[in-house]
């Protein structure tokens, strides 16, 4: 390679992953509370371990779910209903310790500080909610995949499913839950030229050897995947399988799984900031996750309209606060107008408070169980993926 190349990897994990078997309880959780009750309240952390699962954290609603009967249709719908897959969803100790959201915190998400100080008496229905913490989040977008998502992370999770996939269809036998796909893309400057290294490890049976494992997943995995998306197969000495050998103890015997370990999987792959906050277990009144998606969907709209090939945009949140603090838009000198008139026509055309972001996005419904795995962005099913405002953001401007 020449030295002005340059190599960035990004990696993604299977529901099977310890810490995934935790999004996936405590989004599937929220899904249940919000079904009953839209305007519930919850911040819901779950760690998994050896026969073990804990939930805590808080909900406020009127609303009843079983939550050990969540937790147990969960692990077994991702496949450990077995001690001989290291974890029985039937059978492992569930330990509920959940409590009601701090009454301060709920007193600044229901009436925003705007409105308690009542600064200018000229309030719309959306300045009533305040954000129900303080924080910093950040969305991106780039024109590098169709999905305008960065390749490294969009390659590793379209690994990541085909595994999956895999193993549901039985098209390898022996294959369980657990697994992580990980790709290294080179890039010649700011594009993205083919792929330099590609990692697939997956939990398997005794039964199942490594010497019929490792090329049944280059053929079955790897191969289709890279060929359905028109990317070239790397050099064979640079494709792993399994590298570490055997793996036949994983999910939550493996190693403890916990809500939120995965951050980086679960937004660009570390190729854009990540603000902290986790997304899983929390209703949108949550800026953490709220904020995000929203941030997501500006910076889509923005690339998606042929203002910028590459954008990253910061919002800030004061806890209480409707309107935010701040907001930064970087587009890397990619952007045909300037960044300052860029910002002035978000501010017109997006309304990033959070009863707004909820309202727009329509956040209040069930529905994400369905991002815990695989990312939260680059997929078409979630509304903060449309494209929806690119006419808006070009006439103002």
């Amino acid at each position: 390679m020449s030295l002005m190349n340059r190599l960035f990897t990004s990696e993604s994990v299977t529901e099977g992953h310890p810490d995934k078997v935790c999004d996936r309880i405590s989004d599937a959780i929220l899904d249940a509370v919000l079904e009953q009750d839209p305007d519930a309240h919850l911040a819901v952390e779950t760690l998994a371990t050896t026969g073990q699962v804990h939930v805590a954290g808080e909900i406020t609603t009127d609303a009843y779910v079983e939550i050990p009967q969540i937790v147990r249709q969960e692990v077994a719908s991702i496949g450990y209903t077995s001690s001989d897959v290291g974890f029985d969803g039937n059978s492992c100790g569930v330990l509920v310790s959940i409590d009601q959201q701090s009454p301060d915190i709920q007193a600044g998400v229901e009436k925003s500080w705007e409105v308690r100080d009542d600064l200018t008496g000229d309030h719309d229905a959306y300045d009533i909610q305040g954000a129900g913490d303080q924080g910093l989040m950040f969305g991106y977008a780039c024109n590098e995949t169709p999905d305008l998502m960065p390749a490294p992370i969009w390659l590793a999770h379209k690994l990541a499913r085909r595994l999956a996939q895999v193993r549901k269809e039985n098209l390898v036998e022996g294959l369980r839950p657990d697994g992580k796909t990980q790709v290294t893309v080179a890039y010649e400057g700011d594009k993205a030229i083919g792929l330099d290294a590609v990692v697939v490890s997956s939990q398997h049976s005794p039964d199942l050897s490594l010497d019929k494992l490792r090329p049944a997943l280059v053929e079955t995995v790897i191969e289709p995947t890279l060929k359905e998306v028109g990317w070239k197969m790397p050099k064979a000495d640079s494709i792993f399988v399994n590298p570490a050998g055997l793996f036949t103890v994983g999910g939550p015997m493996g190693d403890a799984g916990l809500t939120g370990r995965k951050i980086i999987v679960d937004t660009y792959g570390g190729y854009a900031r990540h603000g902290g906050g986790a997304f899983s277990g929390k209703d949108a009144s949550k800026v953490d996750r709220s904020g995000a998606y929203a941030l997501r969907w500006v910076a889509k709209n923005i690339v998606a309209a042929g203002l910028a090939s590459s954008c990253e945009i910061q919002v800030a949140y004061a806890i209480g606060k409707a309107r935010p603090v701040g907001l930064y838009i970087e587009t890397f000198g990619t952007a045909s107008v300037g960044e300052e008139a860029l910002e002035k026509a978000v501010s017109e055309v997006f309304d990033l408070r959070p009863a707004a972001i909820i309202d727009a996005l329509d956040l209040k419904k069930p529905g994400f169980k369905a991002t815990s795995s695989y990312g939260h962005f680059g997929r078409e099913e979630f509304a903060w993926e449309k494209t929806n405002k690119v006419e808006q953001l070009r006439a103002a401007l």
